[in-house]
């Protein structure tokens, strides 16, 4: 039954990928974006300014943290809304196509070459064209696609015929492509180029604040898709996904979520740690939250200090510093909540 729901999963995600055209696509998409950080708020603003008009956008950030995401949201709040998304992922091109995926060929231009292809690039006419991981674009090909970038025109392979290209380009990479000019892995003059808009997307682990949001609304996601009831996230499972690094981001923690949901039991209604997996759970550490969804601040506040204490081998001035009071504040906590360590 589980690999039934997985398939039916794939199927849907790839159809829903496919679908470049959504002239809803802004309202639809904005349920997929949640985020409550200072920083996260930042950077909508400037979406929603950049949305209005073609400026060329360079997403950075780590795997996972949301780059295509944001793209078509730029894309689906812009005046393109009702054309094309193109999405080309540059590490995933064997090189010696990168070509004629990007710009088309015509047929007989190649041995192999049985017809004519429209390029990625033509395929976006009036759209958007988004080059994913384009720090690992081959230099021969970076002088190809600085060329038009430059003059907004593009040739098929084996025509000679200048096509005129009506596109805005938003590009991603996780790399950092100053550092990789630096080393002559990227072109400077590219570099330039692109980098007209740059935001910077930060990993999940420095925007703690957006994790139990996004959490929730995955978990929502997935309970309607595969028909199940949880809706909830008990407090110590809350503290355990607010604490972990989630080196694979926001991609991660979609993934967890949807592992959890697929393990629960169809009349399951709050995710605990049980559902986590093992690395992700670690140890015992919020036994006193589990199965509960509300708390009083003082309660938690009691063990949040307790539990950092503990951790701490009961060093108050580390205490003190983690949590960010001050040790004198530290003390009279310790005395009103009855704390001995």
């Amino acid at each position: 039954m589980i690999e039934k729901n997985l398939l039916k999963r794939e199927i849907f995600m790839k159809r829903s990928e496919q679908g470049m055209v959504n002239t809803n696509a802004d309202d639809s998409i904005m349920e997929k974006i949640i985020y409550s950080s200072e920083k996260m708020k930042n950077i909508m603003s400037i979406i929603d300014d950049i949305s209005k008009t073609d400026a060329t956008v360079l997403l950075t950030g780590e795997t996972g943290v949301g780059k295509e995401v944001l793209a078509r949201l730029i894309h689906n709040k812009s005046h393109r809304r009702n054309k094309r998304f193109v999405v080309i992922n540059c590490a995933a091109i064997p090189e010696n196509l990168i070509e004629s995926e990007l710009f088309g060929h015509e047929k007989g231009a190649f041995t192999g070459a049985s017809y004519k292809k429209i390029g990625k690039f033509e395929q976006a006419q009036g759209g958007t064209v988004f080059l994913d991981e384009i720090g690992e674009l081959p230099l021969n090909m970076q002088v190809k696609l600085l060329r038009v970038l430059q003059e907004r025109q593009l040739e098929r392979i084996g025509s000679n015929n200048l096509i005129d290209l009506d596109v805005r380009v938003i590009v991603a990479t996780n790399r950092n492509l100053y550092e990789e000019l630096q080393k002559g892995n990227f072109r400077e003059d590219l570099y330039y180029r692109i980098n007209v808009i740059n935001i910077e997307i930060p990993p999940l682990r420095e925007r703690k604040e957006d994790i139990i949001p996004l959490a929730i609304s995955f978990l929502e996601e997935f309970s309607k898709y595969y028909n199940k009831n949880l809706r909830k996230i008990d407090l110590e499972t809350m503290q355990i996904l607010i604490n972990y690094p989630w080196r694979g981001n926001v991609r991660e923690l979609k993934n967890v979520m949807e592992r959890s949901v697929v393990l629960a039991k169809r009349h399951q209604e709050i995710l605990t740690k049980d559902y986590l997996p093992v690395e992700i759970r670690g140890k015992d550490e919020f036994p006193q939250l589990r199965g509960r969804t509300e708390i009083t601040l003082k309660e938690y506040e009691k063990i949040l200090i307790a539990y950092t204490l503990n951790n701490v081998g009961g060093n108050k001035s580390k205490a003190a510093d983690i949590l960010g009071i001050e040790r004198k504040t530290l003390y009279n906590k310790l005395k009103e909540y009855g704390i001995h360590i």
